[in-house]
């Protein structure tokens, strides 16, 4: 502990995608600390060097405009020069720095509550990747010990590890907002959206504004609606009833006598998607949205970019591998996180066999590794999450078939998905909870119809398969197990078809299941048995095991 704070510090750490913590522990110095070793790092790594231009930029949150000072310190501290590109989606600031070869500092908790917050750093060439972390954590420890042996009156920071004297921030420069803009203006069919309407729900995402006058400059009519002044977490793999019924009440409020074609939304720094049709009248169930899961999404989203090749999550719905199993489209299944899927998509470029390469995870986000050319234009690279992309594509790709959004929802495979957590959830429980469910060794799956053949299930796969059937239970619905596939904590595969993935989130303490089913009320059952509280699924194998 340093001698001039009255605290004991707590450390950042590496999530799914970037750095996240409480807000209360980010403090000036932790952030700071946080963002000169990694830059050193990337000038160690000769990604950059003293002198380059570092883009800044940051969300809505209320935390975010003091950790972007911090993190401006930081830049300037290690000899560089900050572009302070304001608030605006990550992958707009992302776009602008790749395509300008300079690293990037985000700061942003993306989805996650508001009293949390994070910093996402970009390479000059990429996202961080899972690789670069163990550097950069290095790098962090150095500067970290230097922070941490100056005392009271050496230290830049207070007792409460806040700067004594912050610098206001460069004056705002629009070149990445207006870059982001040209990549859709100029690559999809100018008007091609006329005669849509669109409502859009502002919340408090970064891109509010921004992605509104994207669909404006394509032809949609679009309406704002919704706008919070109060951070709001939309976590789009965890879709809520609550939050389904607030998109039922914009629709409602909206005026009746003219057609509304979709509502859409992204989360909190515009990375991932939020796409519901809007029915013309009340389904079977009273419903007037139908939320499509972002896994789903990107099936249309790749097809109607016609491409060749594919990098998703394990937790993806498995309508992805049978859709594009028909199509003959290449599949990389990888860890989930958007680092891996980048790593997936560099390595399918690297085989020069397939040249319309796409990626995409469970929560919407969409990734492009290759130039691709489309009616009006082509769409450079952006191998990070984006939101714009597969709303736009969803828009386009159901208007020049001359359907709604729903109708061409039906043609997708009839799998459905769920998904839900718990929070509160400590990282060393959720740790327990896969040590004990995890075989050891490098055999990522099994398959248990395959007894007989498979001479990779060994008695440890097999006391696997016993414990979780312990937790799945016929009384739950459950069948047999089929396989068990631990590539990024455990998914099941049941005789009947049913799928349960059970992950400790990387961003935050909690614990998430996943489903998908050949129903929407089979997949929402599975869920609802795994978020039941207090005997749920998920808080037994809680107790269970920790």
């Amino acid at each position: 502990m340093p001698s001039f704070l009255d605290h004991v510090p707590t450390a950042l750490s590496f999530g799914t995608s970037g750095l996240r913590g409480l807000v209360k522990d980010i403090t000036d110095l932790e952030a700071y600390i946080n963002v000169v070793g990694a830059l050193r790092y990337l000038i160690d790594a000769k990604d950059i060097e003293v002198g380059s231009t570092v883009v800044l930029g940051g969300d809505l949150r209320p935390s975010t405009d003091r950790i972007l000072r911090a993190c401006a310190q930081a830049i300037v501290d290690v000899g560089c020069v900050v572009e302070n590109v304001g608030k605006l989606p990550s992958p707009a600031l992302a776009l602008h720095a790749l395509e300008n070869r300079r690293a990037g500092v985000m700061v942003t908790g993306s989805h996650i509550p508001f009293d949390r917050n994070g910093i996402k750093i970009n390479r000059s060439a990429s996202e961080v990747l899972k690789s670069d972390e163990a550097g950069i954590t290095g790098a962090v420890g150095l500067v970290r010990a230097a922070q941490y042996a100056k005392t009271a009156e050496t230290s830049a920071f207070d007792a409460k590890g806040m700067l004594k004297s912050a610098s206001a921030l460069p004056l705002e420069s629009a070149a990445a907002v207006e870059r982001y803009v040209a990549r859709y203006v100029g690559s999809f069919p100018a008007n091609g959206l006329s005669g849509l309407r669109v409502l859009f729900y502002e919340h408090s995402a970064v891109g509010r504004e921004l992605l509104p006058r994207i669909l404006r400059a394509l032809g949609a009519e679009v309406v704002c609606v919704g706008r919070a002044e109060v951070f709001t977490p939309i976590d789009t793999e965890n879709v809520t009833s609550e939050l389904l019924a607030r998109l039922e009440a914009l629709v409602a409020a909206a005026p009746e006598n003219k057609r509304i074609d979709a509502l859409v939304s992204t989360d909190g720094d515009s990375d991932r998607p939020l796409v519901t049709a809007v029915l013309e009248g009340p389904d079977a169930r009273g419903e007037r949205v139908r939320f499509l899961p972002g896994d789903l999404l990107g099936i249309v989203v790749a097809e109607y970019l016609r491409a060749d090749a594919v990098a998703v999550p394990i937790s993806a719905n498995d309508a992805v591998e049978t859709r594009l199993r028909e199509r003959g489209v290449r599949l990389s299944k990888t860890r989930i996180g958007s680092p891996y899927v980048i790593a997936a998509i560099d390595e399918i470029r690297a085989t020069g066999d397939s040249q319309r390469v796409v990626g995409w995870e469970a929560n919407g986000g969409f990734l492009v590794g290759s130039a691709l050319t489309l009616d009006a234009g082509t769409l450079a690279p952006l191998p990070t999450r984006d939101a714009t992309l597969p709303i736009l594509a969803n828009l386009f790709a159901a208007k020049s078939q001359s359907l709604t959004l729903a109708e061409l929802w039906q043609l997708l495979p009839a799998r459905f998905g769920a998904s839900g957590l718990i929070d509160e959830v400590p990282v060393v429980v959720s740790k327990a909870i896969l040590a004990q469910l995890v075989p050891p060794g490098d055999v990522r799956e099994v398959d248990f119809t395959r007894a007989d053949s498979d001479a990779r299930i060994d008695d440890a796969w097999r006391a696997s398969k016993a414990s979780l059937e312990r937790f799945f239970t016929p009384v739950l619905g459950f069948d047999e197990i089929a396989s068990i596939n631990v590539l990024d904590g455990v998914r099941v595969r049941f005789r009947n078809g049913d799928v349960a993935h059970i992950r400790p989130s990387g961003n935050a303490p909690q614990l998430r299941i996943y489903a998908n089913a050949s129903s929407q009320a089979r997949a929402d059952a599975i869920v609802a048995a795994g978020l039941r509280e207090p005997d749920g699924i998920l808080r037994t194998l809680e107790r269970a095991f920790s």
